[in-house]
């Protein structure tokens, strides 16, 4: 997020501080919150579903130093897209591998969704609050980019591209040896994933699908 301050210095547009302050507090707030909760969420129903390999890990947690990636955290504070670090599962401990594996994948965009219900009801709340202007933009504002990045990010994450979460749908759904060949080419999707993020390609797409929500 720090990318809209230095964009709205150097650019002429008009200085809004409380937003700046907000997105620069989300960014924040992603990297110490969101994302370890996204991991803690893949670590949890793994565990439940039968694998230990996220409890041996040390992932069965919500503190963010046991999910925290130094270059992802560093790319959301700049950029604001990144990521966490992945959590690692073990599928030949579940019951049954692909559907499990594909709930173990859903957990982490499912949080996002309750965490963004979370916030939009809190923001509902502030429009009873009697409090100082300045203050109560500045909440409304968080909020809204809270809700906002956590739908975000489930939108993205569901997309059924490796090594997205959502790339477990293709999983479940085809053959295991086209999914296998599949990921064989996952370095060069995410590599064309990060180009259109960084170009802005998706990001009238994944607007749409957020505001939707």
């Amino acid at each position: 997020m720090l990318y809209s301050i230095i964009r709205q210095l150097f650019s002429g547009e008009t200085f809004n501080a409380a937003s700046l302050i907000a997105q620069v507090l989300v960014s924040v707030f992603v990297v110490f919150c969101v994302l370890p909760i996204h991991e803690f969420a893949h670590s949890l129903v793994a565990y439940k579903l039968g694998d230990n390999t996220p409890k041996y890990q040390g992932r069965l947690t919500i503190n963010p130093l046991a999910h925290l990636d130094i270059l992802g955290a560093i790319m959301i504070m700049l950029f604001g897209f990144g990521y966490a670090k992945p959590v690692g599962i073990n599928p030949y401990n579940f019951k049954n591998r692909k559907r499990d594996s594909l709930l173990v994948a859903l957990a982490g965009p499912f949080s996002n969704l309750l965490m963004a219900f979370f916030f939009m009801a809190l923001l509902r709340l502030t429009y009873l609050a009697n409090s100082t202007p300045i203050l109560l933009q500045a909440t409304q504002v968080f909020l809204y980019y809270a809700a906002y990045i956590n739908i975000n990010l489930a939108i993205f994450n569901i997309l059924p591209i490796p090594p997205l979460d959502g790339s477990k749908i293709l999983a479940y759904i085809i053959p295991d040896r086209y999914y296998y060949k599949f990921l064989d080419y996952q370095r060069y999707i995410m590599i064309g994933i990060f180009l259109l993020i960084s170009f802005g390609f998706l990001s009238k797409p994944l607007a749409i699908l957020t505001n939707l929500i």
